[in-house]
């Protein structure tokens, strides 16, 4: 029985990767001429909410974010990719990991600069913490 759940658990996780491309335009940038870490973090948090819902297919809320490490600066006119798999999965909440990956427009390759966990709790109508999955 164990097994079973432990094998849907990580053909949802699979199910669940989200990636999600963007160009790095002047708009999004800061005074350094480089993405501006709160529109990372907000591109961070999104793509978690994505993973971890299409995860559980439950409402969530973020409780909270940890180890976020910015590794690298992201220049204008740079392709980033944010990818999102969970990591951790309990009764009633999870955590993704997120990473960000910088490639330029006119070279192979890329490197991740930015990492980070964002965790979050799956609520019923009433706003109070609900199993991820049902009992069977």
């Amino acid at each position: 029985m164990r097994s079973e759940v432990d094998e849907l658990i990580t053909q949802k996780i699979e199910n669940s990767i989200t990636s999600v491309s963007k160009v790095i335009f002047p708009t999004t940038t800061n005074h350094h001429d480089t993405l501006f870490g709160g529109t990372a973090l907000a591109w961070m948090d999104e793509v978690s909410f994505i993973t971890a819902t299409r995860f559980s297919r439950k409402r969530l809320v973020t409780v909270s974010t940890e180890k976020i490490n910015f590794t690298h600066p992201i220049p204008s006119g740079t392709i980033v990719e944010l990818v999102g798999k969970v990591s951790r999965v309990g009764r009633t909440s999870l955590t993704v990991n997120v990473s960000i990956f910088l490639e330029n427009m006119y070279c192979e390759g890329r490197e991740e600069v930015i990492h980070g966990q964002f965790n979050f709790v799956a609520v019923d109508d009433n706003g109070k913490p609900t199993p991820l999955f049902e009992p069977q």
